[in-house]
C-alpha cells in the first residue's frame, strides 16, 4: 500500500469548511464523514484532509487550538501541473470564501511558480508548479531560491 498523508485541521463550521474544500476540488469520502469530521480527498490515494470540529479535535490532543487567522504553525503545499493551474486553484479558493495570497508569490521564471490561499479558518495552503529540468544552475542544490512579494 502506498504511503498516504492525512492532514487534520480544526474547523469552526464543518459544513462551511466541507463546502470550501469541495469548491477547490477535494472530494468527500462519506465513509469517514459524520457530524464531527469530514474526510476530504485532495489527491486520490495519497492526500486526505480531515476537517475536525473543535470538539472532535479535543479528543486527539489537549493542546489549545491557535487562531490560524493570527498565527501559523504549518504551511501546507500541494503541487500543480502548470502555472495556470496554480492561478486557477487560488481563484477557486477566493470564489469559495478563502483569502488569496496570504504569503508572498514565489516567482522563479521558467522553473517554479507558487501562490497561496487561506481557507475560512485561516489555514494556509500553497500551490506550487515546478519544472525540475529548468532549475537554473545558479541555485546550488539544497539551497532555496528567494520568494518575491
Amino acid at each position: 500500500m502506498p504511503q498516504m498523508i492525512f492532514v487534520n485541521l480544526p474547523v469552526t463550521d464543518l459544513a462551511r469548511s466541507q463546502a470550501f474544500y469541495e469548491a477547490v476540488g477535494a472530494v468527500n469520502n462519506p465513509a469517514f464523514t459524520d457530524d464531527t469530521a469530514a474526510c476530504m480527498i485532495v489527491a486520490e490515494g495519497s492526500i486526505h484532509v480531515m476537517l475536525l470540529t473543535h470538539e472532535k479535535w479535543a479528543t486527539f490532543t489537549s493542546k489549545a487550538i491557535p487562531d490560524a487567522h493570527t498565527s501559523a504553525q504549518v504551511l501546507l503545499c500541494v503541487s500543480a501541473d502548470s502555472r495556470a493551474e496554480v492561478d486557477a486553484q487560488v481563484a477557486k479558493a477566493t470564489a469559495a470564501g478563502g483569502k488569496a495570497d496570504p504569503t508572498p508569490t514565489q516567482e522563479y521564471g521558467d522553473f517554479m511558480y507558487g501562490r497561496s490561499f487561506e481557507d475560512p479558518d485561516g489555514h494556509i495552503w500553497e500551490v506550487m508548479w515546478m519544472d525540475p529540468a529548468a532549475i537554473p544552475a545558479a541555485i546550488p542544490a539544497g539551497e532555496p531560491a528567494k520568494a518575491t512579494a
